[in-house]
């Protein structure tokens, strides 16, 4: 049993990281694919964002199928999607279909990201190991975030963009071999939500379209307000199918547990400042200094060591003073290191930028083992899939909207890198964690 625990872990965390590195690297990338396929400012968001928006959506009802035909083989199917999609954006020939493409990584990448988390929690039974079992899982899509940039730019100044995404071929196949070895998950009734899943991605979608498109139509033009209006009438739409619904996919009652509820607000407010923060700084790096791909990605390379090690002390420092201090102390690092960032510009010297990305590089480490822990311990074993569904989801909703929110604000005239942009979106995401970190401190239970 132990054996099959570690194949199940380490499967996991092979599509876990996979998934996070295709965000980070991709970032890096950017400017390689603008200069290959066109599209502007805009279409760079779109290929960021259509991936993060169908991951964020569709991971609703991914947990529930996790739960409903089995972690294993919903992880299965998933890691084959994402595979063949990755090939296709490999061999894009333009961008509308690389957007294409990565939709449906995205849909894959929501159902990897569920299943993987719901087949740690069935391998192991006791909740220490369980914990333990899920900070090196949280590392593995922490240093993943970090190290991402660093290996896109490697790929994408060797090979081309498209190295990119080839390389997610041999991974899959892969875990997919490993998956053999690890036992069938059970089955447990968990309803399909027609009308909650459609609701929802009509709201992420029309509120995606509204923030990167204001920033180029303008705020106040027809598709924008369009789009914020169908946004709106959609998430009503969502709360009242949810709250009538037999089986919802989000059952709203587990929101009203303060230990549910406020892991996903941090959720949603760190992958924000985390997912901003590499967008900025992977067009920062090549926009404004004029640093080729492999350099800009380098300059990353502090980050993952940090976040490597942050990682591995959180779990031990929960267990020493509680979970609620170390999600308290991570946020406020975060916080702070949005602030630290306000002085960047064209000529700060290298060892300070580094310097000053250090915050960034411990804020998330810190937190996110214990609010995932957190989560996990306070629902039960047959609701582990929604549950974690509904944290990752909402992470990759705060991603999407922070990329979306730093794209519109970067885009400076004639499409040159925006310096009051950047200020201005770091301040809108340092208020946002600063808030959550308010919240944690008041309403989660001290042990």
């Amino acid at each position: 049993m132990p054996r099959r625990s570690g194949v199940a872990l380490v499967a996991s965390l092979l599509g876990f990281t996979v998934i996070t590195v295709d965000v980070s690297a991709v970032n890096i990338a950017l400017p390689a694919i603008r200069d290959s396929l066109s599209g502007g400012m805009a279409g760079l968001q779109w290929v960021v964002d259509a991936y993060t928006l169908m991951f964020a959506a569709l991971m609703l009802s991914a947990g529930a199928l996790a739960d409903r035909i089995g972690a294993r083989r919903a992880y299965a199917w998933g890691v084959a999607l994402f595979t063949l999609a990755s090939l296709g954006c490999a061999l894009a020939p333009g961008i509308g279909v690389l957007v294409g493409a990565r939709v449906a990584q995205g849909a894959a990448a929501a159902i990897v990201m569920p299943a993987s988390l719901a087949l740690i929690r069935q391998a192991y039974d006791d909740s220490r190991a369980r914990a333990r079992a899920i900070a090196l899982w949280t590392v593995g899509g922490s240093v993943a975030m970090a190290a991402g940039p660093v290996l896109g730019g490697l790929l994408t100044d060797s090979a081309g963009w498209r190295a990119v995404f080839l390389l997610n071929l041999p991974v899959g196949a892969v875990i997919l071999g490993l998956l053999v070895r690890v036992p069938r998950s059970p089955r447990r009734p968990a309803a399909l939500d027609g009308g909650g899943q459609l609701t929802a991605v009509l709201a992420l979608a029309g509120l995606a379209f509204a923030v990167i498109e204001g920033g180029h139509l303008g705020w106040t033009s027809g598709p924008v307000l369009t789009a914020a209006a169908l946004a709106l009438a959609s998430g009503y739409a969502f709360c009242v199918v949810e709250a009538r619904h037999r089986r919802p996919m989000v059952p709203l009652g587990m929101l009203r547990d303060r230990r549910v509820a406020v892991p996903l607000a941090v959720g949603f407010a760190v992958n924000a400042a985390f997912y901003g923060g590499i967008f900025l700084l992977g067009l920062y790096y090549q926009q404004l200094r004029g640093m080729s791909a492999i350099a800009a990605g380098l300059m990353f390379v502090p980050m993952s060591a940090v976040v490597t090690a942050t990682n591995l002390v959180s779990p031990r420092l929960a267990e020493r003073i509680g979970r609620r201090p170390v999600i308290v102390a991570g946020q406020l690092i975060f916080t702070g290191a949005m602030l630290a960032m306000l002085p960047l510009a064209a000529h700060t010297p290298v060892w300070l930028v580094l310097v000053l990305l250090l915050p960034l590089s411990v804020g998330g480490a810190l937190a996110v083992p214990a609010v995932t822990a957190l989560l996990m311990d306070a629902v039960p074993q047959e609701r582990a899939g929604t549950a974690s569904g509904l944290l990752n989801s909402l992470r990759q909703t705060g991603g999407a909207l922070s990329v979306a929110l730093f794209g519109s604000l970067l885009a400076g005239p004639g499409g040159d890198f925006s310096l009051p942009g950047m200020r201005i979106g770091l301040l809108a995401v340092a208020a946002l964690v600063f808030a959550t970190a308010v919240l944690s401190r008041l309403l989660l239970p001290r042990s």
